[in-house]
């Protein structure tokens, strides 16, 4: 049975449905809790795969977990495993492939909509030209050297970039229904001035359970793609 190893960096910013599909095919993890004070592995010994999940820190920070994630990314890539970013976990790809995370022109929150570009590794086959992702960040990454656009928007040129077997993203499809009132109660100072690209949240919780299943729908299709050599 294949593992993989999931790194948590905040609570509240789980594997979310990511789980719920990894039990399904019968795929074993092991998510370290870094926000509990618990150490990531020098090497990805035992391990199939790589996650990393989101967090409202940035890869910028001088936090002692981000140059031991860094080098798992780096050890993942170099070993041809692989990896998966949410949001703050696509941003450390990003960083450990040597590209740049800097501030986006305006913060993404909410349910927002995304473009497909180029697609020469049929990452998103099966998903319409535009959908809907949720959304919650202020900072962005370039493309390392290599890489390829998927995502786009109209406020963040980078929504997602594969390389190899590695797929980072900046938007979260791995949110449930619990997880988006939660993270509008604990990050309410982000979206107290809602714009065009930052929702309130009474914007976020309304329609809620169709929002779920039309991302679950989009999941779906993108983590069976990314688990393609597992099974």
């Amino acid at each position: 049975m294949p593992k993989l190893l999931i790194s948590r960096h905040i609570a509240c910013e789980g594997p979310g449905y990511l789980g719920e599909v990894l039990k399904e095919k019968g795929i074993d993890h092991h998510t370290i809790k870094v926000d509990a004070g618990e150490a990531l592995p020098e090497t990805l010994e035992g391990y199939d795969g790589l996650v990393l999940m989101g967090g409202p820190m940035s890869v910028n920070d001088t936090l002692p977990w981000i140059p031991p994630a860094l080098s798992l990314i780096r050890q993942a890539q170099e070993r041809d495993m692989p990896v998966l970013g949410h949001c703050l976990g696509g941003q450390l790809i990003a960083k450990a492939l040597g590209a740049e995370v800097t501030a986006n022109p305006t913060s993404e929150i909410g349910w927002l909509p995304v473009q497909q570009v180029a697609n020469p590794h049929d990452w998103l086959t099966g998903l319409a030209p535009q959908f809907n992702a949720f959304h919650w960040h202020g900072e962005t990454f370039s493309l390392p050297q290599g890489a390829s656009r998927i995502l786009e928007s109209q406020a963040c040129n980078n929504q997602a970039f594969v390389m190899g077997r590695t797929l980072a993203m900046q938007c979260h499809i791995e949110v449930t229904a619990p997880m988006v009132p939660e993270w509008a109660t604990l990050y309410a100072d982000q979206i107290a001035q809602p714009t065009e690209t930052i929702q309130s949240a009474q914007e976020l919780t309304t329609d809620l359970d169709q929002h779920i299943r039309d991302l679950r729908q989009i999941a779906d299709k993108i983590y069976a793609r990314w688990l393609q050599g597992l099974l």
